[in-house]
Formats: C-alpha cells, structure tokens, sequence
C-alpha cells in the first residue's frame, strides 16, 4: 500500500460552533445545557416557573455520549 493511500481513514470530526456555544461537560463527563424560555414573554410567567428555568438540565449518559464528540472532547 503506498504511503500516500488513505483509504480506510477517519477523519477527525469537527467541532460544532453551535454545540460548544450551549452545552459544557462537567468534570464527570455529563452535559450540561440551560433551559428554554428564558428569553423573552416572563411577564406571563409565575416566579416559580421563572426560579424553574434558571435550573441547568443535566443530560442522560447516553446524550452525553452524543454531545462530547461533537464539542471536540
């Protein structure tokens, strides 16, 4: 096989910008992502909802598993 000959080469994936930009991996290895709806309209919103949604969202193992090759981890 010539050296130059990449057949059966996997290229490193590449980081996704948009993933990197929402998700952050503990030191444990879960993803962990802020919640939805804090943006905008919290005027309809109780207080309670509202201290609901500073809460983060801890992700399963198996999203985890998903979302570290995407950061580039």
């Amino acid at each position: 096989m010539p050296p130059n000959d990449r057949t059966g080469f996997m290229p490193k994936l590449k980081s996704k910008g948009a993933i990197k930009k929402r998700f952050k991996i503990t030191k444990s290895g879960i993803a962990v992502v802020s919640r939805a709806g804090r943006g905008h309209y919290l005027a309809g919103k109780n207080g309670k909802q509202k201290r609901g949604l500073r809460k983060q969202i801890r992700l399963n193992s198996t999203w985890s598993k998903l979302i570290r090759p995407m950061m580039g981890a």
